[in-house]
């Protein structure tokens, strides 16, 4: 008998990597399907890169029969409108094109959609409310289906809102106290990925399972505080003192994180983000549990188990200093340059004349190396151009050493020590080079 062919939309995702590699382990033949896919992510000749938001709903039909598909798998999701992305776009008005090439496929397709806890009345944000329109299509579809609203996903990676708990733990900062008391109801991607398998191996016309929705968390209420006090421990910070980050710091956080996603960076401390975690994560998953049998895993089952390697306590640590990182380097580029263009323009060029060099390429050479430094800057500050910039800015620094070794020697040894300090410099922009990757 050939194995039911799943296919998994968002298959780079936190939940979609972890459900692929699973249901492939459990037999099951995994199509994996995604904008884009990390080198290590393409683990089979079945992990895509395909540009699934653009296709419409013929080319959607085409890719399930092509693959006969049997189960569609829809992690896909976008925390808040940006450049580029677009909240309805992705929660509505994708599903409503899968919906409908399922529906005119000719096979018998299960539908597992991915949406979020909570009830519509609660839902103030464009993420919460789209995430619910979809369920009502989904509903209304007549397409067999199965709608599960995880809670707090915990997953051996992070990305996200699971990474951002993980800083927390890390450092000898909490939340605000009210924040700290949201009930923040977990559940193991283990869980997720095995409800996934139950559904599955269904007969797609069960009628127990032929539409569905469920909460998928751990029954006991656990608030935030309780997550990051296991996430504390398995990391060894449980005994640090704390102090609490006052409420408008978060507010101030929340919009620079605002401006970050605009230049393209996926930051995880956004006014959305803010707003749903105030809200909380509840449930009641008594139905789900009723259904599949499965015995959701504890905050210390899935947090707790095992203390945290050396790799995990690195990530937590270097988190949120990433950003500080990013900004420091887009800082020192351009207003150096900014200062010697447009502050000590004079004293800079004066370098170069007190080295005796021709008048003639004096101004030029002083204008484009503070344009080039500017422009280094900006090329840091955009997530797509930021490898760019990190290269050139090493190679720039690289230049400057080399280049005063030559002429302009004594400024090795000058009392401030500048071209000493360019070698920690370049240091920095090797460490943001290497911690670029977000998955």
């Amino acid at each position: 008998m050939n194995p039911r062919t799943v296919l998994v939309l968002g298959a780079s995702g936190l939940i979609g990597r972890f459900v692929t590699d699973d249901l492939r382990a459990r037999g099951f033949r995994v199509v994996g399907a995604a904008r884009s896919l990390a080198p290590a992510q393409t683990m089979s000749a079945l992990d895509i890169e395909l540009p699934i938001l653009a296709l419409d709903t013929a080319a959607l039909k085409r890719f399930l029969g092509k693959h006969s598909v049997d189960i569609v798998v829809n992690c896909l999701g976008v925390l808040q409108d940006g450049p580029g992305s677009s909240t309805g776009a992705v929660h509505r008005d994708f599903v409503a094109r899968l919906l409908q090439a399922v529906a005119d496929s000719g096979r018998a397709v299960r539908l597992v959609h991915i949406s979020i806890p909570g009830t519509a009345d609660a839902d103030r944000t464009a993420f919460a409310t789209t995430k619910r329109e979809a369920e009502r299509l989904i509903a209304a579809s007549g397409v067999p289906y199965a709608i599960l609203r995880p809670g707090f996903v915990v997953a051996p990676s992070a990305y996200g809102g699971s990474a951002m708990l993980r800083a927390l733990a890390a450092c000898p900062l909490d939340l605000p106290e009210t924040e700290m008391a949201t009930p923040f109801q977990p559940v193991a991607v283990e869980d997720i990925s095995a409800t996934i398998a139950w559904l599955a191996a269904r007969h797609i016309g069960d009628a127990s399972v032929k539409a569905v929705a469920w909460d998928l968390m751990q029954l006991e209420p656990v608030t935030m505080a309780g997550v990051i006090k296991q996430f504390r421990h398995a990391l060894g910070t449980a005994g640090w003192p704390l102090a609490a980050i006052p409420s408008f710091m978060l507010d101030l956080g929340a919009k620079i994180g605002d401006l970050a996603s605009t230049l393209g960076w996926a930051s995880p401390m956004r006014s959305t983000a803010i707003a749903e975690l105030r809200r909380g994560v509840r449930g009641d998953p008594s139905a789900w549990i009723a259904a599949t049998g499965i015995a959701p895993k504890t905050p210390a089952e899935g947090i707790g188990r095992h203390p945290a390697t050396i790799q995990d306590k690195w990530f937590a640590r270097l988190f949120l200093v990433k950003a500080l990182i990013f900004a420091s380097l887009v800082a020192f580029w351009i207003v150096s340059g900014f200062i010697a263009l447009f502050v000590s323009y004079r004293a800079a060029a004066g370098i170069l004349i007190a080295h005796d060099f021709p008048p003639a390429p004096v101004d030029p050479i002083t204008i484009g190396t503070s344009l080039m430094d500017i422009s280094i800057g900006l090329l840091i500050v955009f997530r797509r151009t930021a490898a760019v910039g990190l290269v050139a800015g090493i190679v720039a620094s690289l230049g400057y050493m080399v280049g005063a070794a030559i002429l302009t020697p004594d400024l090795w040894v000058e009392p401030l020590g500048a071209l000493v300090k360019t070698g920690p410099a370049i240091v920095l922009m090797l460490v943001a080079l290497l911690m670029l990757d977000n998955r």
